[in-house]
């Protein structure tokens, strides 16, 4: 039999695999599965760069299926194509703790690069993985081995290509010739409610080229020589541009009952499974893949090994020519659980008596002086470095000409700045962070839910943190983000209140392992809180909370104060001998702390408890009974002025 032949049974199977998985839990999503088949077929059998037997290979191509509800395709090439993923884990789809959820996860499954479920995010992270790869082959690669040559393989549908994100993060990629990304549009004008026609007009080409991509089209999606030559030409092109490859394929094809429209879309095609099997050419038997396709993807994984292989030998005749970019490369790609914070907080000297820098200041000279110790930290700014502070001076610009640069400039745009950035740190090579004003992380909330759901390890600098803005007026005072950022499970928010307190957060950021932290940072001058030693605040900080001021007779009330209002506090407890003021820089940190620590801290016997921060107060009624915030927007006035109209005075703290 041909190659073509086997690639279209291999097609076929796969379509059937999608078709039992979602017929067996009576959930999923047909339409991509079975209409991008063969678009599988030919990539992972021809095109992908990889060798499923070592899915973490440093050098390995990767595949972001943006279009995450069309998990089935995923999980049915991975499967075909050798990845340690099995029969019974495609029968387990969708069930509890299977290796199969209903959309790709990063870390459950072998294979699956990045964690895909609100369309476009994976285009941007495909952008990010593109980023990443180019400014390791700027850095690493040598004038005699050329260690870092992969390419960025995105798959994305309509709806991809409606999402703002998406949009974003393609036009960054024109702008820095991102030529080894490659990303297939599944152009079969139906989404879920209705024909695409309803909702989309624009001629996708010219949009792209528009923005600096080459564009090829394959009118025949579902046609296996016709993919394998819009692949070829994408692939063979020396055209310095990111690739776009638009296919025209039919949804839910092998299903005439739904295909071609919108109930094509999800599962609603599962019901005609028995007949669509014969249709397909399949036999009754359900989860069925032919012994002659393993067989022969079998032998294509072989051949992947062996070139894998032969990378490793490169790689090892690197590192002994390249000793110092040996070095380096270790560094980065072993950053992870070899610094703890303390050996973090070592590195940053003490801040001069008398500083009164804005945390936004000091945090910018934090991460310059840590940068020039850690080569993996990147980071980038949306049309901001000027007023964030998290310039690296002296370290580069990333740009088309300059790759090696860790100065990413994103323009405005957060949103994709911050899905760029997860996509940077699901490479696993560089650690990025990326800049704005709080009051605009709203943009960035659902990529930045992804990465805290993929405990990725990446920071936002958010800066300009509360009404202490002041005159730019209530869309710039973010009474609401901190509290909002809190609730994002996995996430560490640190509102730190002078340089030293900052220290120790840039210190929690970079040694932690597990997750992302949100740094929130004031535009307004904080002064060094000299009243509290310097090891109690670095200490105290790295912990979450700490006794910032104890109480010097029977303890009758606790004041907790974050950021800002940390001095507010302390201020209006200096005559107060009763009363105790902790600094609570971080919620999260603080959780998980021992029981005894958190009682010391907080001891359950007092029930008179006071909270100040200059937001909304929700949050912050975990730890106390009353709360002195705000829970309105504010208005365009002199910083101090808005604290007195809000009652975020000393006076309402000694009540």
């Amino acid at each position: 039999m041909d190659t073509d032949s086997i690639l279209q049974n291999a097609a076929n199977q796969a379509r059937g695999l999608a078709i039992d998985a979602i017929e067996k839990c009576s959930s999923g999503h047909l339409g991509l599965p079975l209409g991008c088949a063969e678009i599988g077929a030919v990539l992972f059998s021809e095109f992908l760069k990889n060798d499923p037997s070592c899915p973490s290979w440093l050098n390995r191509d990767k595949f972001i299926l943006s279009a995450g509800h069309g998990s089935m395709f995923l999980y049915a090439w991975l499967h075909i194509s050798g990845y340690n993923l099995t029969l019974e884990d495609i029968k387990a789809f969708r069930t509890k703790g299977s290796k199969t959820p209903g959309h790709p996860e990063f870390g459950e499954t072998p294979g699956v690069e990045a964690t895909s479920g609100p369309l476009g995010q994976g285009v941007a992270n495909a952008v990010g993985y593109a980023v990443s790869e180019k400014m390791a082959a700027a850095r690493f690669n040598s004038s005699d081995f050329k260690i870092f040559d992969h390419k960025i393989w995105c798959l994305a549908g309509d709806g991809c290509m409606q999402e703002g994100v998406c949009a974003e993060a393609a036009a960054l990629a024109g702008l820095w010739k991102l030529d080894n990304l490659i990303l297939m549009y599944d152009s079969n004008d139906v989404t879920l409610d209705c024909d695409a026609s309803r909702t989309m007009c624009e001629n996708t080409r010219l949009r792209f080229e528009s923005m600096g991509w080459e564009v090829f089209e394959c009118p025949k999606g579902n046609d296996i020589e016709s993919v394998r030559a819009a692949l070829r030409e994408a692939v063979n092109s020396k055209v310095e541009k990111p690739k776009l490859v638009i296919f025209k394929t039919v949804i839910a094809k092998g299903i005439p009952e739904v295909e071609k429209s919108a109930k094509g879309h999800g599962e609603g095609g599962a019901k005609f499974a028995q007949s669509a099997r014969r249709g397909l050419g399949l036999p009754d038997e359900k989860f069925f893949v032919s012994d002659q396709t393993y067989a022969y993807f079998a032998e294509i994984l072989k051949q992947k090994s062996e070139d894998r292989k032969n990378w490793e030998s490169t790689f090892v005749e690197w590192q002994k020519s390249n000793p110092d970019k040996a070095c380096e490369l270790d560094m980065c790609i072993n950053k992870r659980g070899a610094m703890s914070a303390e050996a973090v907080l070592e590195l940053i000297p003490p801040f001069p008596s008398g500083d009164k820098s804005a945390t936004r200041a000091s945090g910018g000279k934090i991460m310059a002086d840590l940068a020039k110790k850690f080569p993996f930290m990147v980071t980038g700014a949306a049309d901001l470095f000027g007023s964030t502070k998290n310039y690296l001076s002296g370290m580069g610009d990333f740009s088309a000409q300059t790759p090696a640069g860790r100065n990413i400039w994103y323009g405005v745009r957060e949103h994709a700045m911050a899905a760029i950035s997860n996509g940077l740190a699901y490479a696993g090579i560089f650690e990025p962070s990326c800049a704005t004003f709080l009051t605009f992380a709203g943009y960035m909330m659902g990529a930045i839910r992804v990465a805290a759901l993929s405990r990725l390890n990446l920071q936002y600098v958010l800066t300009h943190d509360s009404i202490g803005v002041g005159f730019d007026g209530p869309t710039h005072q973010p009474v609401e983000l901190v509290s909002q950022l809190r609730c994002i499970p996995r996430l560490y928010v640190l509102r730190p209140a002078d340089s030293e307190e900052c220290a120790a957060a840039w210190a929690v950021a970079l040694s932690r392992t597990d997750g992302p932290c949100a740094l929130i940072l004031s535009r307004q001058n904080l002064p060094i809180l000299e009243s509290i030693p310097l090891k109690t605040r670095r200490e105290g900080t790295l912990k979450g909370a700490y006794i910032a001021k104890a109480e010097s007779a029977e303890l009758k009330k606790i004041i907790i104060a974050t950021g800002s209002e940390l001095q507010l506090a302390l201020a209006a407890a200096k005559d107060e001998g009763s009363t105790r003021v902790v600094s609570m820089p971080c919620m999260e940190l603080f959780e998980k702390q021992s029981a005894s620590y958190r009682e010391s801290v907080l001891p359950q016997s007092c029930k008179n408890r006071i909270a100040v921060e200059a937001g909304v107060s929700s949050t912050l009624y975990k730890y106390a009974d009353r709360v002195v915030g705000t829970d309105d927007f504010g208005f365009s006035a002199d910083g101090p002025e808005l604290y007195k109209e809000f009652g975020i005075v000393e006076d309402a703290l000694r009540s």
